[in-house]
Parts: structure tokens; C-alpha cells; sequence
């Protein structure tokens, strides 16, 4: 306490100087517009820029948290929106069935994308409910098919794999082919088997076809970039522009088809007849 006195007694004439300073700017401030607006002005600006500096701060440090939120609330809306796709409408409460796919939620924690066989690896697995052969989809579109699996990781052989073989469509005239990848771009597949007879322009749509258990029809898949046919080919050969950036792949939804064990059931008891 003495220590602090002393302090005072030492430092008076400074501590007087700066009350007195401090009291003629603020007369001054109050009694002159035009210092008072600078002083508010001067005020503000500082004040703002702490409140944005915080919220920006704020924002980042939440900002897997949003994306997370985000995700299930969009999961959500891919199940309701699968529970009407094929009621009719106003239908009685007793005839609503369970839908056809069901939706999954998970994040890619590694991608490749410059081989020739590549894979994600998803940070869910069989304890998630993950099961192989289901089907992986972002917000843009197609991603590929779930291939191995553990308790807590999946890995997804996705589009850019020259194993891959997905049914697709073009949205327009509803003629199917096969998606593939020849390993050139990581941005363009290739749709083969169309037959001629489609008629065909650049910037149509490409979807997939449903005609497998694993995808519904309809997720999108991306544009017609350009296309061809040799004189002794029936069939078209097409470069299709991905919706999808591959490359950085960060949120995913998984399909289950609730209805797959059965369809695969009932044809390999027509394999086993023939």
C-alpha cells in the first residue's frame, strides 16, 4: 500500500497533466460539431473493425461446425424429398411406403485423382451403417461406388477409375450408355454405347440411368463436351464436361437402396435357373 502512495506522490504532476489533458479533449469534443463527428466517426471505425475482426474469427473457428449443420439439414431434404418421389399425390396415410434409397452423410479425408485407378477414403464405415456397392453423390452430382469398407473407414472407387462402369443417360432422349474414363482428364468422362439414331447436341445434360441398384435415376453426371462416331460404328463416342470438381471433393452423400437385397435375390435365382 506505501508502495502505491509513494507512486502517486512521485507521478502527481504527471497524473494532473493528463487529467486536465483528457478533460479539455472531451470539452472540446462536446462543445465543437465538427470535432464531435470526427471523434464518432474515429469511434465507430474502430469499433467496427474490432466486431468484424471478431466475427470473422468467430465464423472460422464455426465454419466446419456450419458445414457439418449443413450437411444434415440436406440429408434430411434428400430423404423427405425420396419419400414423395414415387407416391401419388394426396395419397392415404396407410399406402405411404417406406422409401426406395435412403441417404448418408460423410467427408472425404483423402482423394486421387492423377491415377488411373483412383479412390477416397471416407471417414465412416460398417459401424455408420456403411455397406459396399453403395452408391457416393455430392451436392453437384455423381462421385462412384463404395468398394471396401472397415469398421470405421469406407473406400470409394470413384468415376475416375477405369474399372468403373455406370449406367447413364442422356437427359433429353432417354438413350442409355456406359460411363468410363480413358485417364486423360480428370474433368471429362466418357459415355459410350449411344446409338446413332440419339440425337445428340454440346451442353446436354447427362444423368444417370437407374437401371442398377445402387443409383436412382436421375443424379447428374454433367454436359455433353463434344462427341463422335467412326463410318462403321453404330455408336457414339462422348466427352462429358463433370458437374463435379473431382479434385476437391470435401462432403459426400451415400445410397442405400432399401430394396436391393431383394431385386439382387430374385435375379440370381434366374442366374441359377439358367
Amino acid at each position: 500500500m506505501q508502495q502505491i502512495i509513494y507512486f502517486f506522490i512521485r507521478n502527481k504532476n504527471s497524473m494532473v497533466f493528463a487529467v486536465l489533458f483528457i478533460v479539455s479533449i472531451l470539452l472540446t469534443i462536446q462543445t465543437h460539431n465538427y470535432h464531435n463527428d470526427k471523434f464518432i466517426s474515429s469511434a465507430n471505425y474502430v469499433t467496427g473493425g474490432i466486431f468484424k475482426f471478431k466475427n470473422s474469427l468467430t465464423d472460422y473457428i464455426y465454419l466446419g461446425t456450419a458445414n457439418e449443420k449443413l450437411l444434415e439439414e440436406n440429408l434430411i431434404l434428400r430423404k423427405r424429398l425420396e419419400k414423395f418421389r414415387d407416391i401419388a399425390p394426396l395419397p392415404a396415410l396407410d399406402t405411404i411406403a417406406l422409401p426406395k434409397f435412403d441417404y448418408l452423410s460423410a467427408t472425404v479425408i483423402n482423394n486421387n485423382y492423377s491415377k488411373t485407378k483412383n479412390q477416397i477414403t471416407l471417414d465412416k464405415g460398417s459401424a455408420d451403417e456403411l455397406e459396399i456397392d453403395m452408391g457416393v453423390i455430392s451436392s453437384h452430382g455423381l462421385v462412384g461406388i463404395v468398394s471396401d469398407i472397415s469398421k470405421n473407414y469406407a473406400m470409394v472407387q470413384t468415376i475416375l477409375n477405369t474399372r468403373s462402369r455406370i449406367n447413364a443417360k442422356l437427359k433429353k432422349s432417354n438413350h442409355f450408355g456406359t460411363l468410363i474414363w480413358n485417364t486423360k482428364d480428370p474433368n471429362v468422362v466418357q459415355l459410350i454405347d449411344i446409338p446413332r439414331i440419339a440425337k445428340i447436341e454440346k451442353g446436354d445434360t447427362i444423368i444417370t440411368g437407374g437401371r442398377s441398384t445402387i443409383f436412382p435415376e436421375g443424379i447428374l453426371i454433367g454436359v455433353v463436351q463434344d462427341y463422335h462416331s467412326d463410318k462403321d460404328d453404330n455408336y457414339y463416342y462422348i466427352n462429358v464436361k463433370l458437374f463435379n470438381d473431382m479434385t476437391s471433393l470435401q462432403h459426400v452423400y451415400l445410397i442405400k437402396n432399401n430394396e436391393a437385397a431383394e431385386i439382387l435375390q430374385l435375379e440370381k435365382g434366374v442366374d441359377d435357373a439358367d
